[in-house]
């Protein structure tokens, strides 16, 4: 098999405030290139893309500690870490406000004559429509959607949504984009694959070979969802790229991807992915596959 594509992401750093069923917790690491790198740094090596104050540098370097994430597109900037506020309620996220000044003083920059695999996770909508035009050239452009910012910054999500081959979002995320039926909507759109997101229902990628549907794990606790598509995602590319990328690896690709959001739900922030080994991934994937067969 030939060398797979280098894959990279770029994303949010971010220091969260959020409450929950699981307490309360306080400028706790997370961002959309945190979760990402670390799901899909279990399978691959990946480059970060994404701007981090000093206040916050230190806390990456400790969670992506031991793994094979290259961060030498990681800006280190003076303004203040990206911050974010949430309630979650019934497995969802209610959005509080951020303060995302950083993107002000960050210039995104992406290494010369990129050519693999990148996903462009959710950020602030500006910075992400730069971030697509700028990997134009990759092989495979995926992107994420966030709630917030679809009603705030309508046009800029809509320039992410036409730049990219696959597109993941949730049920909401998919309604605020006027998302009806997602065949037609990815036909629509142009896209190579529309992964669609329903939580405890699983997920539906719809390609032009089909529907691909993958049931989320059965029996396992549910502390947090907070950065479960992230995960999902790059466990998901990370496996794909592995693997050839071929349509008849979407399946096995998906799977590795729900095994990633599944781990890192069981804990609060990154702590689960973070502490998470290879081996352990691999027995959550022979759990999803478990749940696949009784689900058809």
């Amino acid at each position: 098999m030939p060398e797979p594509p280098q894959l990279l992401v770029a994303g949010s750093v971010a220091l969260d405030d959020r409450d929950g069923p699981f307490g309360k917790v306080v400028e706790t690491l997370g961002g959309s290139a945190v979760y990402f790198a670390l799901a899909a740094s279990l399978i691959v090596p990946v480059k970060v893309v994404a701007p981090v104050g000093v206040d916050g540098a230190k806390r990456v370097a400790q969670a992506f500690s031991g793994r094979t994430i290259d961060i030498e597109m990681l800006q280190i900037l003076e303004a203040p870490t990206y911050r974010w506020r949430a309630h979650q309620e019934h497995g969802r996220n209610v959005d509080l406000g951020s303060s995302d000044d950083i993107y002000d003083s960050w210039t995104p920059a992406i290494p010369a004559d990129f050519a693999g695999w990148a996903f462009v996770g959710s950020m602030r909508p500006d910075r992400q429509a730069e971030l697509m035009a700028l990997l134009g050239g990759a092989q495979l452009l995926g992107a994420d959607a966030m709630l917030s910012y679809v009603h705030a910054q309508p046009p800029e999500v809509r320039n992410v949504l036409r730049r990219a081959g696959w597109f993941f979002c949730n049920q909401e995320e998919f309604a605020a984009l006027g998302g009806k039926d997602p065949e037609e909507f990815r036909r629509q759109w142009w896209l190579q694959g529309l992964v669609v997101k329903a939580g405890v229902d699983g997920l539906a990628a719809y390609t032009e070979y089909g529907v691909v549907r993958i049931p989320a794990v059965a029996d396992r606790p549910v502390v947090d969802t907070t950065g479960a598509g992230d995960a999902l995602a790059g466990g998901m590319l990370g496996r794909w790229s592995s693997t050839g990328g071929q349509p008849g690896g979407l399946q096995d690709a998906l799977v590795w991807g729900v095994a990633c959001a599944s781990i890192t739900i069981e804990s609060v922030g990154v702590k689960g992915m973070a502490k998470a080994t290879r081996k352990e991934l691999e027995e959550r994937v022979t759990e999803v596959e478990e749940c696949l067969r009784r689900a058809s």
